[in-house]
């Protein structure tokens, strides 16, 4: 008996992995993207009103009406983007799930999917489940897109590009010239531009700008994003898509087959904040990250880390090559198990490893006071002079 060749190349999450490590040690974890403080009351108050008032079976399986309709009036009052909540909107167990089913439901096998590297660690084996070829384009930290590089990338079997902006886990936000000219290579190429919008309102400088906004790109943009990061319910698992009506055919019949649909009360509570929650709420959310983001970004300098502040998202990605000798994975666990003080290695990250291999990602989506005490823990760590 053996099993599919399509995942012998795949490991664990090591992010997922982090975690438990972090468990195990009483570490203070932050590998995982995940809030350790209270989503917004409405949130929760909505999804318990909907259990109590038995909304508990199958909702529709592309997603509640509700939800769809809330999306749509969002996108409008955000972007000026004008959805079709019947056609064109997708609810998912997660983005994770989207970029699968969004995946799956536009690439062949044999096709190729450009990956923008550093990349989420999932983007790779989603295109391999695809039966495609992931190709991999390096953005160096702090200079433009290569566009002549990135160009070279494309060819008549590229089927689509995945975008993650603001990114995980770089924090970079790209700018108009970069989104522009990766429009311009879709359009040549007749290729999907799949953009990971997560993080859409987690932003310190500038603004978002969706791909599906640009000239040209509407039709062929599939749009992803969720509740997780905006609302602090990273559990909840519920992503959203928005693509046009054929992709969203083909995207919808995924869906079904892979997960049915995302769970009824929550999605519930969703279109519930959608509705209620105004501009200063996610003026708020990107205020605090804002303060968060500083306190670790010190930290992380004080400790002799080098590392650049995120314009966007949660992550951290430093450089740990003058505190230590030790390759990325074995850094981060004696940081996990020996300092108490839980990254993800970088080398996850990265197509190559040894990209990653001076690199560690930390999350600061973690209250100021964990914040803080990871910071002490990592400055007593230096002053100690262990690690290398």
């Amino acid at each position: 008996m053996h099993t599919a060749r399509r995942t012998h190349g795949f490991t664990e999450s090591v992010i997922r992995g982090m975690t438990r490590l972090a468990n195990e040690h009483g570490a203070i974890n932050l590998a995982q993207g995940f809030p350790n403080f209270p989503c917004p009351d409405v949130l929760k108050e909505a999804a318990a009103r909907a259990i109590r008032e038995d909304l508990n079976q199958y909702a529709i399986t592309w997603g509640a009406k509700r939800l769809r309709d809330a999306l749509a009036r969002k996108y409008a009052e955000w972007y000026g983007m004008t959805v079709d909540p019947e056609a064109e909107v997708t609810v998912t167990c997660g983005a994770t799930e989207a970029m699968a089913s969004a995946l799956l439901a536009i690439v062949d096998p044999g096709d190729e999917v450009i990956v923008l590297e550093p990349f989420y660690e999932n983007y790779g084996p989603d295109t391999i489940l695809c039966g495609a070829k992931p190709v991999f384009v390096p953005i160096a930290a702090g200079a433009e897109l290569d566009v002549d590089r990135l160009g070279a990338a494309f060819s008549q079997r590229t089927r689509a590009i995945i975008v993650c902006t603001p990114n995980n886990p770089t924090g970079r936000v790209l700018s108009r010239r970069d989104l522009e000219a990766i429009a311009e290579l879709c359009r040549r190429y007749d290729a999907y531009a799949v953009t990971d919008e997560i993080y859409e309102h987690i932003y310190y400088d500038g603004k978002h700008i969706p791909m599906a906004t640009l000239a040209g790109m509407r039709e062929r943009t599939v749009t992803i994003s969720g509740a997780s990061k905006t609302f602090s319910v990273t559990g909840w698992r519920i992503g959203t898509i928005v693509a046009p009506p054929r992709a969203t055919d083909a995207i919808r019949k995924v869906h079904d087959f892979l997960t049915v649909g995302a769970p009824a009360p929550l999605q519930e509570a969703v279109a519930v904040a959608l509705e209620t929650l105004g501009p200063d709420y996610y003026e708020t959310l990107a205020r605090a990250y804002r303060t968060r983001r500083d306190l670790l970004h010190g930290a992380l300098i004080d400790a002799g880390f080098r590392c650049r502040p995120p314009e966007g998202a949660y992550y951290i990605l430093a450089d740990f090559a003058g505190l230590s000798d030790l390759p990325d994975d074995e850094f981060a666990r004696w940081l996990t198990c020996e300092v108490g003080v839980a990254p993800v290695p970088g080398s996850s990250f990265f197509s190559r490893p040894e990209s990653g291999r001076k690199l560690v990602r930390f999350a600061f989506c973690k209250t100021e006071e964990q914040l803080r005490e990871a910071g002490e823990r990592l400055r007593r760590a230096v002053e100690g002079g262990s690690g290398r």
